[in-house]
């Protein structure tokens, strides 16, 4: 039988941001990554009427799928990230793609290709909780998927490793649309007033736990929204219950020197006085955000134009970001 595996996850100038970020990457997985980019349908088995337990069966297991994101909403193509974990608990990398089905006996859909998108940034925006070369982790999959209807769905996790397809699966529960309290593209985000250092009296560490503290938070949501297009991240790059998740911030800094001056990008913190214990800041609550880190995209006339979650890269933020531009 297929079973579910889970990854402990969480809850400028036109010239800064690097055209091959796979160069930032540790150099023996370079090619591998390289590849993982560009998946094709073609590639990866047909369905052929089988059920996702059968193609299962065909392919055979082997590594493991560790999801990255975990909020899923019936009637609209979903952003499915996720990790392949080999047997000797390192990252997996090769051309990938996501079959899915109601249950395992139910017929199959797909295959999805899923790119792999790198998380390891120029070393100029690193953090001490940044992915860096010597990180196994080097980028994280993710495919579009449709989900059209809630309930439970099985996954099944396709890489061609050596020439080969191996499978590995897991499960995600889809929620009603009418369930979904967090805003979502085309709609308005509300207008919260996020952390400031001016709001802090000054003390930037209490408002972010990057180490060391960004320059993200000179402006409040609030004022900048309906002005210019913002993007809006909320991370705990200390605090994060999974570094795979950690260099978001990262991320958004280096994209920031590509594009600061067409949109705001702000970072708020997630936890009341940095502490998980006494639950999530006002602003996230005003999102009905359950988990961390996300990123929305903001227009100029206040509406959301993207949002990711989980675990995401270079390539996903830049495409959210243009989406507002």
């Amino acid at each position: 039988m297929l079973t579910a595996v889970a990854l402990s996850g969480c809850g400028g100038g036109e010239d800064a941001t690097p055209r091959d970020p796979v160069g930032q990457v540790p150099s023996a997985l370079q090619a591998e990554i390289r590849a993982a980019q560009s998946p094709q349908a073609r590639e990866f088995p047909a369905v052929e009427g089988r059920t996702l337990q059968q193609l299962a069966d065909a392919i055979g297991g082997g590594p493991e799928m560790g999801l990255a994101s975990s909020v899923f909403v019936a009637g609209r193509e979903n952003r499915l990230a996720f990790g392949m974990i080999d047997t000797d608990a390192g990252f997996l990398y090769g051309r990938t793609a996501l079959y899915l089905a109601a249950a395992p006996g139910a017929k199959a859909r797909g295959p999805y290709p899923a790119p792999a998108d790198v998380l390891i940034t120029e070393p100029a925006f690193r953090s001490e909780q940044a992915a860096t070369e010597g990180d196994p982790f080097a980028a994280v999959y993710a495919a579009q998927v449709p989900l059209p209807r809630a309930g439970r769905q099985a996954v099944l996790a396709v890489t061609l490793a050596d020439g080969k397809p191996v499978a590995a699966a897991s499960e995600i529960q889809v929620v009603r649309a009418r369930q979904d309290r967090i805003p979502a593209v085309g709609e308005r985000a509300p207008r919260v007033q996020t952390d400031t250092v001016a709001s802090a009296g000054g003390d930037v560490e209490s408002i972010d736990t990057r180490r060391p503290t960004s320059d993200l938070h000179a402006d409040s949501f609030a004022d900048v929204v309906g002005r210019k297009p913002v993007a809006l991240l909320f991370a705990t790059p200390q605090l994060c219950q999974s570094r795979v998740c950690g260099p978001v911030v990262d991320v958004a800094l280096q994209l920031r020197e590509r594009y600061g001056d067409r949109i705001e990008f702000i970072h708020q913190e997630v936890y009341a006085d940095n502490d998980s214990q006494k639950g999530l800041r006002e602003p996230l609550q005003a999102f009905g955000l359950p988990t961390e880190p996300w990123l929305f995209v903001v227009g100029r006339d206040g509406r959301v134009t993207a949002r990711l979650e989980g675990s995401f890269g270079l390539d996903a933020v830049e495409r959210a970001i243009k989406t507002a531009l």
